[in-house]
């Protein structure tokens, strides 16, 4: 029995998570960046921000991922504290939905939709159809390692110790919370904590006041997945991460007080004690995101208090374009500056994060270095248009000439944030890839970062300062860093033509030394454009 027991287990809950995430990979696939759009621009009211944290989740089947975005988003400073805070309420209730939709026991279709999604998948040309197949094939996998399951759990009705334990839990609920907690942090979905209760409760098993504490437990265990996404974050995306456990664990608390009374509510929702089960998931986080709504505010300051420290919100359009400023050309100019160094000092930060990501090997890094390059293409074409309306207004030659030199540079930073974008790119490949790298090369690759990231920042502060000084000491670093990319090049050359170097590892460190040689040269183009304005001054 016991053999059987954890063979079947084990084997019907890898197919239920194996078949969760291609569910869920598919549900992404098809809609794409489009969710970290939705999350930008409807999350400005908490009930909002509530809504579509739950939609997205339900859509995706992925509370996890909804938080790792979330996270990102504020990362880039797109989101702030409150925002995400209610964003995550949402996710809470959102990843309900696997529950609901795995309590209806469609596992006579398991089958049928393994077959249909994987010929869907295996010929269709069109990716749209693949990702079809691949969300059919998601659902029959999950519910097939629901089936599994369910029959691995049949022995346990007469088997006394573990009747014993499900007696202790319905009498001692914290002891059923911290197992579910547990676990569920160790495989990190509650969705698989919750469909194994199901299985259990299918058999007759398990009933609702015994399985509530190990579904509450499992909504504490699945905030691991934000604590871990918030390693290496801003202040904010830790206050996210936290704000998600101190959320999670006060319902809990709150919910223990009435555990008897919600038991007993429950039971009038369905006859199906798999409906009541699900149905309690659902009810215990809408409830407790209904409680947080009237106190968000105040739950945020607290997170702040544990956490102090300063919160910074990147916005994505303008600041600084005042259009009533367009009669003064002069000062029209000076916005269109202060934009500028504002644009510049966004891509110094992505080219940091890059730096950061490259050397830590941190994929959750470079969320926020793609949504920064978003707002740089924002902010490249609202200057341009901005420049182009004083450009209509009566200017002095002096005027003129620092218009387009404006112009010139507003393309030049948007470049250097496309070659960030790059950098960033092989840096997800080096990572994903597994690329190995010999200490030589990391270190040459972080002489020449260090170097480069001096020369971006002393032409901004040349930019935003009107200094010559920093500005003509781009200008003479300009040949150095050329020399510098030379001299790598050869020398990781003669590295792989000894063997020291591996040639997939080699194509990437060549990309990465092109691209920042180029932004230094964007860097060295913003300088001379400082010199020749304070040279006409």
């Amino acid at each position: 029995m016991t053999t059987e027991l954890i063979f079947g287990m084990v084997g019907g809950l890898g197919l239920f998570l194996y078949g969760m995430q291609l569910l869920s990979d598919g549900l992404q696939k098809v809609t794409g960046d489009r969710i970290q759009k939705v999350l930008e621009f409807l999350t400005t009211k908490p009930v909002m921000g509530v809504a579509t944290g739950a939609l997205i989740t339900s859509i995706i089947q992925s509370s996890s991922a909804t938080s790792v975005i979330t996270i990102g988003l504020v990362n880039a400073g797109l989101l702030s504290l409150k925002q995400a805070v209610s964003v995550i309420a949402g996710a809470n209730i959102g990843t309900t939905v696997t529950a609901q939709i795995v309590s209806f026991r469609l596992e006579q279709y398991a089958l049928p939709a393994i077959g249909i999604g994987f010929i869907i998948n295996f010929l269709s040309k069109r990716r749209s159809y693949k990702y079809f197949g691949q969300i059919l094939l998601g659902f029959g996998i999950l519910f097939l390692g629901l089936y599994t399951m369910s029959h691995a759990v049949k022995p346990l009705r007469n088997y006394a110790p573990f009747l014993s334990l499900l007696i202790n839990i319905s009498h001692n609920p914290l002891l059923g919370i911290a197992v579910a907690a547990i676990f569920t942090a160790i495989i990190q979905s509650s969705s698989a904590t919750t469909a194994i209760v199901i299985a259990m409760s299918i058999q007759g098993i398990i009933g609702i006041e015994a399985a509530i504490p190990l579904i509450l437990g499992s909504n504490i265990g699945t905030c691991f997945t934000a604590g871990l996404a918030s390693i290496g974050s801003s202040i904010t995306g830790k206050r996210v991460a936290l704000s998600h456990l101190l959320f999670n664990i006060g319902g809990v608390v709150l919910f223990l007080f009435f555990l008897n009374k919600f038991a007993y509510l429950v039971s009038f929702t369905s006859s199906s004690i798999p409906r009541q089960i699900a149905n309690a998931h659902t009810l215990f986080n809408v409830i407790n995101a209904g409680i947080l709504l009237p106190f968000l505010s105040l739950f945020v300051k607290l997170i702040v208090k544990i956490l102090p420290g300063e919160e910074i919100i990147i916005k994505k359009g303008p600041i600084y374009l005042n259009k009533d400023m367009l009669n003064t050309p002069s000062l029209a100019l000076s916005q269109a500056t202060k934009e500028l160094v504002r644009m510049g000092e966004m891509v110094e930060s992505m080219l940091n994060d890059v730096m950061m990501s490259f050397i830590q090997n941190d994929l959750n890094i470079l969320k926020g270095v793609y949504l920064k390059e978003e707002v740089v293409n924002t902010l490249e074409k609202e200057i341009t248009k901005y420049l182009v309306l004083i450009s209509q207004r009566s200017l002095s030659p002096n005027q003129s000439k620092r218009l387009t030199d404006l112009m010139n540079i507003v393309n030049d930073i948007e470049r250097v944030g496309d070659h960030a974008e790059n950098l960033a790119e092989l840096t997800e490949e080096k990572i994903n890839e597994k690329l190995p790298f010999s200490e030589k090369a990391l270190d040459e690759l972080k002489f020449m970062f260090s170097k480069v990231q001096i020369s971006l920042n002393k032409s901004v502060s040349a930019l935003k300062n009107r200094d010559m000084a920093s500005a003509r000491e781009v200008a003479l670093k300009e040949d150095e860093i050329d020399e510098i990319e030379k001299e790598l090049r050869d020398n990781h050359i003669n590295r792989l033509n000894k063997g020291i170097c591996y040639p997939e590892s080699g194509v990437v460190f060549l990309d990465l030394i092109s691209n920042l040689e180029r932004i230094g040269d964007h860097a060295n183009n913003i300088s001379l454009m400082v010199i020749d304005e304070l040279s006409r001054s």
